[in-house]
């Protein structure tokens, strides 16, 4: 009979990464400061100075909180408490996030890069502008200071919903909630909404055309793109 090795009580704890430390004292700082659903966190200039990180470090925390649901972030305004939950129940949570990102990103390559050389094919000119539509309010979005998600989205379905294909429409339903996540954690990189915003327009410069092998090259780069987030670093 095979020996297995025995386990090391004493094995080395792995380091926590530097934002899993940054939600705990961001969420250790709301249950001090007795906050509650609707209040305002301290402005990101502020909250950084007194963590002692970078701005950018200190995104990529509220970036996290945001994906999980805890606040919401409103351009114009900042990060607003949407609930109080315990720490180990965030960074549970968290650890969860962070390990199937890599399937949902697969599950985006499959299927949404099938989806637009199939737009390329199948488009109507109504559909084309709905495609453009999108893009125009993601630009707007970004011009006013936003990071595009709405716009994100949008584009994203408008390719899905020319592609006409039924069956991997409702797929793309399926793990809709899911892509959010990586589409908030995408966008919350600083200098991503712009080049996302750029890497459509090529898949939809495709679309036009009715290049199926282009849109779909084109996807990819873009998926990729996107699939470039701090979590997974």
């Amino acid at each position: 009979m095979r020996e297995t090795a025995p386990t090391d009580p004493l094995a080395r704890v792995s380091r926590p990464r530097l934002y899993e430390q940054l939600v705990t004292q961001l969420l250790g700082y709301i249950e001090s400061a007795q906050l509650g659903p609707g209040d305002l966190l301290p402005a990101e200039r502020d909250l950084a100075e007194r963590l002692g990180v970078s701005r950018a470090t200190l995104v990529q925390a509220l970036v996290a909180l945001e994906v999980l649901g805890v606040i919401d972030v409103q351009h114009g305004t900042g990060a607003v408490l949407v609930y109080r939950p315990s720490i180990a129940t965030v960074i549970k949570s968290l650890r969860e996030h962070r390990n199937r990102l890599p399937e949902i990103v697969e599950a985006r390559s499959t299927l949404e890069v099938k989806l637009a050389g199939l737009a390329a094919v199948r488009r109507t000119d109504a559909e084309m502008e709905a495609i453009d539509s999108a893009l125009q309010v993601m630009a707007d979005e970004i011009a006013s200071g936003g990071k595009g998600v709405h716009g994100d989205e949008l584009f994203h379905q408008a390719v899905t919903a020319a592609a006409h294909s039924s069956v991997m429409a409702q797929l793309m339903t399926f793990i809709a909630e899911m892509v959010l996540e990586t589409r908030l954690e995408s966008l919350g990189q600083p200098g991503r909404p712009e080049q996302s915003l750029a890497s459509h327009r090529k898949i939809a410069d495709a679309i036009r055309a009715q290049d199926p092998e282009a849109a779909a090259e084109a996807m990819l780069t873009h998926i990729e793109l996107v699939s470039d987030v701090d979590l997974l670093r």
